[in-house]
């Protein structure tokens, strides 16, 4: 490319994605696209090309923002008190900036085109964490971005589907389709590996946005774990040759079996099985990690070096394993396989699973519940109970082995019941992303800003050039085309000023910003609006248009004591002296 046509690609971009970068007050100073795929990437979206590339900015300046303002590494060495602070700030940030994106992009969305967030990942406690520590700032389900009377369309929509009786997914689709309404359906995960960035590790942490056609049949917030294996997609096809049906309850043993036989002549312990690890995912994945020693494959550590030449790490991040999964050879010449085994969150799950076509491998999953009370391969079982039979109890101390207690009957008797109010494909062993989409025929948008580096695909992340300027990578995936994109973008304002650009408002008044000598105006109120949403959804009740704030449902270790009392008094100035913008806000 010669310094014209690079002028030409510069000048493009930044007229395309114009929204983004006014927002956040940057200047993009260069842009790089290195096609991993040989095809192009605009023949297989669905989205308009500036769409697309809005896409790809918000990805990058949400790593951006997150990387820079949002506390990263200030939890290292410390109590996990501070620690879940550190989290809950740096996803406050990073659902601020991916959300206010997607607000100011969607503005040139066609007139009649909406996105809906469907899935979200953030809001439930993971492994070995308290039930505070889950209530992290996220996008969740029903997060709607489009031009005004579409948005209230759809929202409205939304608003029957979760509180009218007898109302559902299907009710809800019809309703859009006979308005002519097009919803693009979005699994976010604002910030992939809190707790890594949190305590400041070399690698890991990433934006993750899935953009589909049409939106998920979930009908409720929903967030709990999914069973998932993922293979290259020869070697599902070695396996259907052999009359083999090769899923995520099949035998590992078989499995290595049609991995051989797609592969001929590999060794198995070139065989890279990667899935989570450590104390907390014993009695979920010990009888996972035995089966698979037996068979002689190598089952991933924290210090195996991936082609890119950086260790991986196994204490989370299900998502971008995914990226390595196939086949290659190594400096002897010998083949090397990599899949991945064992569960994630929701989100994660389904964003791995969406990626089969764009990487040419074939994920499977099973549903989990929220706990690790059970095996890998008798989890699915408990899902696939009806919770309102009457031999339900009996039917789950078949599953455990023993009959358990009233109360733990109860538990998973709401479970289960959750999953089938939020339209989870319910009674099935074995579920596929198709199952999440109304139509088969569905595309996907992958969208990945990188703040550190990526074992995975060698991404760098996020790099200071000098006082203003930054580098940072975006991977854009559709199907059957990949793009690696590097930004370069200065800041507009000192950086003490750019802080204030990336943060939510309300972090900045509970931090001592005087919000009663800022000048106050009209979008004050929507993204107040959007960030008690994100940040403080558990203590929110909707009636109509209105949203009451309940601070009594919050929990001082979620959000700490002064912070709420600094919140409180900030939404009852703007309600006292902005009556009109602020009609939709009641303080409980």
């Amino acid at each position: 490319m010669n310094e014209t046509e690079k002028r030409h690609l510069v000048a493009q971009w930044a007229f395309d994605t114009r929204p983004v970068l006014a927002r956040f007050h940057l200047w993009l100073e260069d842009v790089e696209v290195e096609r991993v795929e040989n095809e192009r990437g605009e023949l297989h979206t669905f989205a308009p090309d500036r769409i697309r590339r809005c896409l790809a900015t918000a990805s990058a300046v949400t790593a951006l923002g997150t990387r820079l303002f949002g506390r990263y590494g200030e939890g290292a060495g410390q109590e996990k008190a501070v620690v879940n602070q550190v989290k809950k700030a740096a996803d406050a940030i990073s659902a601020y900036v991916m959300s206010e994106a997607l607000w100011h992009l969607t503005r040139g969305l066609p007139e009649n085109h909406a996105i809906m967030v469907s899935l979200g990942e953030g809001l439930m406690p993971k492994a070995g964490e308290t039930p505070e520590m889950g209530a992290n700032p996220l996008l969740g389900f029903g997060r709607v971005y489009a031009r005004p009377q579409v948005a209230m369309f759809v929202d409205a929509q939304i608003r029957a589907l979760l509180n009218e009786p007898g109302r559902t997914w299907d009710d809800f689709y019809e309703a859009l389709r006979s308005e002519g309404i097009t919803v693009w359906g979005a699994a976010v995960d604002t910030l992939e590996n809190t707790s890594r960035f949190a305590k400041g590790a070399d690698t890991g942490p990433m934006s993750v946005l899935h953009l589909f056609d049409q939106p998920l049949t979930v009908s409720r917030p929903y967030e709990s774990y999914m069973g998932s294996l993922t293979v290259p997609r020869p070697v599902r096809q070695a396996a259907e040759d052999q009359s083999v049906l090769l899923n995520f309850l099949t035998p590992r043993e078989k499995i290595v079996q049609a991995v051989e036989q797609a592969y001929p002549g590999v060794r198995r312990e070139n065989i890279h099985v990667w899935t989570l690890r450590g104390k907390s995912r014993e009695t979920r994945l010990s009888k996972l990690w035995r089966e698979w020693a037996a068979t002689g494959a190598h089952l991933v550590q924290d210090d195996w070096i991936t082609p890119s030449g950086i260790p991986v790490f196994t204490e989370s991040g299900t998502y971008a394993p995914t990226f390595l999964v196939g086949a290659w050879q190594d400096k002897t010449g010998d083949t090397q396989v990599f899949l991945c085994d064992g569960y994630a969150a929701t989100a994660e799950a389904m964003q791995a699973a969406s990626l089969s076509d764009v990487l040419d491998v074939d994920v499977s999953m099973a549903l989990y519940s929220p706990t690790f009370e059970l095996p890998h391969d008798r989890e699915p079982l408990v899902m696939r109970l009806r919770s309102d039979d009457p031999a339900f109890a009996q039917q789950l101390g078949d599953v455990f082995g023993a009959p358990l207690p009233e109360h733990r009957v109860a538990y998973y008797r709401s479970v289960i019941k959750d999953a089938v109010v939020s339209n989870m494909p319910m009674g099935r062993g074995v579920l596929h992303a198709d199952d999440f989409f109304p139509e088969k025929n569905w595309r996907v948008l992958s969208a990945i800003g990188y703040m550190c580096p990526d074992p995975y695909t060698g991404a760098p992340g996020v790099t200071r050039l000098d006082d203003e300027r930054y580098e940072v990578t975006t991977r854009l995936a559709t199907r059957r085309a990949v793009s690696e994109i590097r930004f370069v973008f200065r800041l507009l304002e000192p950086h003490d000023e750019a802080r204030l650009v990336f943060n939510p408002l309300l972090v900045r008044f509970a931090s001592g910003e005087d919000y009663t000598q800022r000048a106050v105006k009209v979008s004050d109120s929507g993204r107040i609006r959007n960030e008690l949403q994100t940040m403080m959804s558990q203590a929110l009740e909707y009636d109509g248009d209105k949203i009451c704030v309940h601070f009594d449902r919050l929990d001082g270790e979620v959000m700490l004591p002064e912070m709420q009392e600094s919140v409180h008094s900030a939404l009852g100035w703007y309600k006292k002296h902005h009556p009109a913008w602020f009609h939709w806000l009641e303080l409980a």
